[in-house]
């Protein structure tokens, strides 16, 4: 397949509704791996339409996993359909809490004014207006003198996280105690205890680390933080680490019905991502037919993470043989 077949293939597939969702997801992982590596930049510009086209799904989960994809290209050009997810009032507030969050990972200060906008909107959902504080925070750090003269520690992870996580010279007399005070502690801004959030995942990776199991421990105490938004990230987080500590959390999250789905359906693909763990294919199942859809639909891609887990192929976003044959 030529790389132009081959976008055209995957969104053909990523764009229909009879396919499997899980085939779409992989489809997706496969367009942002395009988007944000391949060296043709045509070959980039074309992955990012063809997962922007996709936002004419009514999946919900879909839809916020594309703004996801499209924030972690990379690429300017997604710029244009995130921010009109965003201003779309009628879309489902995690398409558009995720369309904040994907703007302030590409971190172009163009999009400061629209996520201003909808930060200070009367009557905005909480999640959106606390995605936009992040998003703005992101973006003014990403830009300042601040960012050039702060020292990362090079994480385990490729994302492109809402925040970093703290200086080098801040962590080294931190420990995890310190940065679990700074987690839970609702006077400081979001983007900080975010700060302290992606610094505790570090510390937990690789998972033999010293440090790994108090930190999933620390992290797992942002469950019973009030905003929804923080829940959804500690979740998010923990599907990074797939760490077996934070199985209990992951669960306690995704049972408790009385929890944002936001929140459930994070947790539901974080346990995916530790299908090859005893006992934990058994939980997701339990979920199939859960009230809320977007959980149902993350229990699905959940489990096809859990199959690819437990079957040792190296890569979970390469091209589906659907897409191939």
């Amino acid at each position: 397949m030529t790389a132009s077949t081959t976008v055209s293939a995957l969104r053909e597939s990523l764009c229909s509704e009879s396919t499997p969702l899980p085939v779409r997801f992989r489809a997706l992982f496969s367009l942002k791996h395009l988007a944000r590596s391949s060296t043709d930049a045509s070959e980039s510009l074309a992955a990012v339409d063809a997962i922007a086209a996709a936002f004419s799904s009514p999946s919900a989960l879909l839809k916020h996993e594309l703004a996801y994809c499209l924030g972690q290209s990379g690429q300017a050009s997604a710029i244009p359909p995130l921010t009109k997810v965003l201003e779309d009032v009628h879309e489902d507030a995690m398409c558009r809490h995720e369309a904040a969050e994907a703007l302030g990972a590409l971190g172009h200060a163009e999009s400061l004014e629209v996520l201003r906008r909808y930060k200070d909107r009367e009557g905005e959902e909480v999640v959106v207006k606390e995605t936009c504080e992040i998003a703005i925070d992101r973006i003014e750090w990403e830009n300042s003198q601040q960012r050039k003269q702060e020292k990362l520690r090079q994480s385990d992870f490729a994302s492109v996280d809402p925040a970093p996580p703290m200086p080098q010279d801040q962590q080294e007399d931190t420990t995890v105690e310190d940065l679990e005070k700074r987690l839970m502690d609702t006077k400081l801004p979001l983007f900080q205890r975010y700060r302290a959030m992606f610094a505790l995942r570090d510390l937990a990776s690789p998972p033999d680390l010293p440090t790994a199991v108090p930190a999933v421990n620390a992290l797992a105490k942002g469950f019973q933080d009030d905003s929804a938004l923080f829940r959804h990230e500690i979740a998010f987080v923990f599907g990074q680490l797939a760490h077996p500590a934070s199985i209990p959390a992951l669960t306690a999250a995704l049972s408790n019905t009385e929890e944002a789905s936001m929140v459930r359906h994070e947790a539901a693909e974080a346990l995916g991502s530790l299908g090859d763990e005893e006992g934990v294919e058994a939980t997701l199942r339990k979920f199939l037919h859960d009230k809320e859809k977007v959980v149902r639909e993350s229990i699905i891609v959940a489990l096809d993470m859990a199959e690819y887990e437990q079957s040792g192929e190296a890569e979970y976003a390469l091209i589906p043989k659907e897409v191939t044959a």
